[in-house]
């Protein structure tokens, strides 16, 4: 690829590539002008956002996205839903539009809609907004990057694709690589899920050189049950990356092992507690971390019985925060009232107020 430089200013570089920019290492402290011929356009970046040094700790909550009863997307109630994690769980990260967000159950222009709403919101309030990026096409997944991008995501993750099914780590990283190269400033997140997508490819096999193919790549969102696995990332973890647990009745383990902070579901209506679970795991009360592990195993347990999945998460979400969010999307079920109910009440006896 041919690509002319000219600088002009002492912090501003303009790049002139033939088709579309793909970037190995550029100096840092300066602002990249990329005019691409093909797309007719001028793409600015700075080489990293402005959380981007800030290595990503703590609890992440992974957002549910709002509907209203027709089945759209309800932008009104992210406000009052941003103010409920900060003010009453704690929580000051968010992951919009992944899994319990039911993004592959979104069109691309919802989820575009959904990012700026969350980044437009969050501004002042939270310290991160991951934005999922992740889709069966490359080309949808590049256009919503570019969009993360545009409107100054602090992040971004994606999923491998699980239609087609990436067979090995090389061909999963020739397509994440493939992703973040249309925005390469911006810090770059795996979400590594196999239970879901099928794609059994190990987290610590797509570590290997993956920073030589993504100069961006912060970390993993490891959202599976392969403890060694997990293990071997963590082992591996560069000092600047961090590794996201994402199974939060196994979170006092993965910190056990290493692990920087944690994505989930819950935290958005138990962030308070699992915050007090790092906080005595990190003081070395142990004792008290498992009694808050050991008291979510048990929520879990007892939901799973009654038949717990994304519809009945949701509307327990509803039930403990009063938010309304919203039925879940088909091909999700909205959740019997009852079993939500069941499940609200066995929370709140097992769990106090913050």
């Amino acid at each position: 690829m041919k690509t002319s430089t000219t600088s002009v200013s002492c912090n501003v570089v303009v790049l002139c590539p033939e088709s579309y920019l793909s970037v190995a290492h550029f100096p840092k402290n300066k602002t990249y002008v990329h005019i691409a011929k093909k797309e007719k356009h001028v793409q600015v970046y700075s080489v990293m956002t402005p959380s981007a040094d800030k290595k990503l700790t703590g609890l992440i909550a992974a957002t549910f996205t709002p509907f209203t009863r027709e089945g759209e997307i309800n932008l009104l109630k992210i406000g009052p839903y941003i103010d409920y994690l900060t003010e009453k769980q704690g929580v000051r990260n968010i992951f919009v539009n992944g899994t319990t967000g039911e993004s592959m159950s979104l069109s691309v222009a919802e989820r575009k809609i959904l990012a700026e709403e969350w980044c437009q919101k969050a501004k002042g309030k939270m310290d991160q907004v991951i934005v999922h990026v992740g889709c069966m096409c490359l080309k949808d997944a590049q256009e919503l990057t570019r969009h993360a991008a545009q409107i100054r995501a602090d992040a971004i993750a994606v999923i491998a694709p699980s239609f087609f099914k990436p067979s090995n780590a090389d061909v999963l990283k020739s397509f994440l690589q493939e992703v973040a190269s249309v925005a390469p400033t911006l810090p770059f997140y795996y979400y590594h899920l196999p239970a879901l997508t099928g794609v059994n490819v190990p987290a610590r096999d797509v570590l290997d050189g993956i920073e030589k193919l993504i100069p961006s790549f912060r970390g993993v969102k490891f959202s599976g049950s392969d403890l060694m696995d997990f293990g071997r990332c963590v082992s591996y973890c560069q000092p600047h990356w961090s590794v996201l647990y994402g199974v939060d009745e196994q979170l006092l383990a993965a910190l056990a092992m290493g692990g920087h902070g944690a994505v989930g579901s819950t935290y958005n209506y138990a962030g308070c507690h699992f915050n007090k679970l790092i906080s005595a795991f990190e003081n070395g009360d142990l004792v008290q971390a498992r009694t808050i592990q050991f008291k979510m195993q048990e929520l879990l347990s007892h939901a799973m019985k009654l038949g717990f999945d994304l519809g009945v998460n949701k509307q327990l979400m509803n039930e403990v925060s009063g938010l309304c969010l919203g039925p879940p999307r088909l091909p999700v079920m909205l959740c019997p009232p009852d079993r939500a109910q069941s499940i609200a009440w066995k929370y709140h006896s097992i769990f106090p107020e913050c």
